[in-house]
């Protein structure tokens, strides 16, 4: 068994031919499969859609979530459904290809538990290129670990990967970074990327600055570093100018009684909260959202023929 999970998001016009194409590919491949649909609760027709295709195909499930959650919550929701040996993810806009399934599916069974798709030709939009490329190269850096921006959510993963992804109870949710965190032995294969069937990326720069503090913030510490290290300057800062200031006082330019005193004294301890803040209210912050366990998602309904 063949699991393809795939979260849909205002693709109403996109779905008939992604079922379709998932349907003829494992057919192809001789194998039993299922593909399980996530509707983040798209504001178009997406549902009715599902819920029509569902209705002639046994091998699709379809979900909905009770309000838009998210792709990464999105995703872990149908992970929770899978129930093959070995599970698909993709996009649901055609942009990952049902094609690449077979390529990704075989190389797995040379003995990897992880098989990415590498897009090496990204047919996307200049924005969505160049913002994935800033993001990665800043999150891989604040993170300390290594995250190719050719790859994506598209994979073949073993159900123990996935049962080891499900397991995190990180209440931020990052795919991509879950699969690198957990390790396994792994792979990619370069994949042929298309251009989006039909409307437009729901990521916009808001959002996608959101994405990226929210990541960055839950998976690495080295803000907090920097941080620290920022207050510091600011402190050695003011020895320097404490230096400068008593250079000035002993020469005789500065005349108002306790001038020197009052600079020095804004200077180090602005350093020493800036720090203190930036610890303290960070740390917090994940903290209280971490203790609170609230649910990533919440499924509203449910469609298994």
């Amino acid at each position: 068994m063949i699991s393809i999970v795939s979260p849909v998001y205002r693709a109403e016009k996109t779905l008939p031919s992604l079922v379709s194409e998932i349907d003829r590919v494992c057919e192809k491949m001789g194998i039993d499969y299922e593909i399980i649909l996530i509707d983040d609760r798209s504001p178009d027709h997406s549902w009715d859609v599902m819920k029509s295709l569902a209705e002639k195909n046994k091998n699709l499930k379809i979900y909905r979530l009770s309000r838009n959650f998210g792709q990464h919550p999105a995703i872990m929701a149908g992970l929770s459904k899978a129930t093959g040996e070995w599970v698909v993810v993709m996009d649901c806009d055609l942009q990952d290809q049902p094609k690449e399934i077979e390529k990704l599916y075989h190389k797995a069974l040379e003995g990897y538990e992880v098989v990415l798709a590498r897009r090496e030709i990204r047919i996307d939009s200049f924005f969505k290129r160049w913002s994935s490329k800033i993001f990665y190269k800043v999150f891989n850096y604040l993170a300390g670990i290594e995250i190719n921006n050719e790859i994506a959510n598209f994979g073949v993963y073993h159900k123990k990967v996935i049962q080891s992804v499900l397991n995190i109870n990180d209440n931020i949710k990052f795919f991509p970074l879950f699969v690198n965190w957990v390790g396994y032995k792994s792979t990619s294969v370069s994949v042929e990327h298309s251009s989006r069937e039909d409307g437009k990326s729901s990521y916009t720069l808001s959002r996608l600055i959101s994405l990226a503090f929210n990541v960055i913030v839950s998976f690495s510490d080295k803000p907090l570093k920097i941080f620290v290290g920022f207050g510091a300057a600011i402190s050695f800062l003011s020895i320097l100018v404490a230096a400068f200031f008593a250079i000035r006082y002993f020469e005789g330019k500065i005349t108002e009684p306790g001038f020197s005193s009052l600079i020095l004294s804004i200077w180090f301890l602005s350093g020493v909260i800036i720090s203190c803040i930036g610890i303290v209210g960070i740390y917090l912050g994940k903290t209280f959202n971490q203790t609170k366990k609230r649910p990533v998602f919440i499924i509203d309904e449910a469609y298994e023929n």
